[in-house]
């Protein structure tokens, strides 16, 4: 269900309430003042979620406008590549 986002004429802090598309009020009663509040337009909200995937989506789009940058090279020596003696994997690709 979407969030409606009202404010009343006294510039009380908006009111944000659930309503279905079809059952959405122009107005309701403001819980502050007690005046009608009218319905403002606003951003659709598509880019909020608390899924695991939106967090990952999230966290992956943000290194494209900051991207981690590497300041020194690692302390930590790259560990030897195994060699096999098995002679079946001769026959496989090289990278």
């Amino acid at each position: 269900m979407p969030t409606y986002s009202f404010r009343c004429a006294q510039r009380c802090a908006p009111v944000e309430q659930r309503f279905s598309m079809a059952d959405a009020p122009s107005q309701v009663t403001c819980p502050e003042c007690g005046e009608v509040a009218a319905r403002q337009i606003s951003s659709p909200a598509l880019g909020r979620g608390n899924s695991a995937a939106m967090k990952a989506h999230d966290a992956s789009r943000a290194t494209a406008d900051t991207p981690a940058v590497v300041s020194s090279l690692p302390q930590q020596s790259r560990s030897a590549t195994r060699t096999t003696s098995n002679p079946l994997h001769r026959r496989l690709p090289r990278p």
